[in-house]
């Protein structure tokens, strides 16, 4: 089965899921309930992310956006820790804009930031889950994440990216390993 019929398979099964989840999303934030973001393809080629919206548009006294640690609702910590926000990615995936594995889709300006790894990292179809997100995520920082997507790219095959599908679903149903765990799990697949 192809990756865009199965993502529409998938859809169809989630969606009495995603209902649920978007009327969560609507009585935390409101309208609307997805989050669009232009992120970096496949050849540098921008198209619109879609997740479900973890946050509020609090503002300071500024006028100012508060910082994301302040606007993040307790449903939208919920959503992030189990990566249950990314369900609607899906779609992406249906529109031919990312795979299910692959580098993280970052911004535009953040991969052209990076330089040659940012050109490097455009060379795959980004996906909906990869090596650095199964490997820390959020617990490293952004420079370790290039490294790791780059190890993905140039090792890439169907055997690892069964192994990170079946570490997306203990990602999201045990959470981030710590720090430590994250920086041998890391060691230990630049090895294998």
């Amino acid at each position: 089965m192809g990756a865009r019929l199965l993502a529409i398979v998938l859809l169809a099964v989630l969606a009495p899921l995603m209902l649920l989840l978007a009327l969560g999303v609507f009585a935390s934030v409101g309208s609307p309930v997805l989050f669009r973001q232009t992120r970096s393809g496949q050849g540098g080629r921008t198209f619109a992310m879609l997740k479900f919206r973890s946050m509020h548009d609090a503002k300071g006294a500024d006028g100012v956006l508060l910082p994301d640690d302040r606007r993040v609702t307790a449903f939208g910590r919920f959503l992030r820790r189990s990566r249950l926000d990314e369900l609607p990615g899906l779609a992406n995936i249906v529109t031919g804009d990312i795979a299910f594995v692959g580098p993280r889709p970052l911004l535009p300006e953040t991969i052209r930031d990076l330089g040659p790894k940012g050109v490097a990292r455009g060379t795959v179809k980004p996906g909906l889950t990869g090596w650095s997100q199964v490997n820390g995520n959020t617990k490293l920082p952004l420079d370790r994440k290039v490294e790791l997507d780059l190890w993905y790219i140039a090792n890439r095959s169907r055997w690892l990216d069964l192994r990170i599908l079946a570490r997306t679903f203990s990602v999201m149903t045990l959470g981030e390993k710590d720090t430590e765990a994250v920086r041998r799990a890391a060691h230990q697949g630049e090895k294998s």
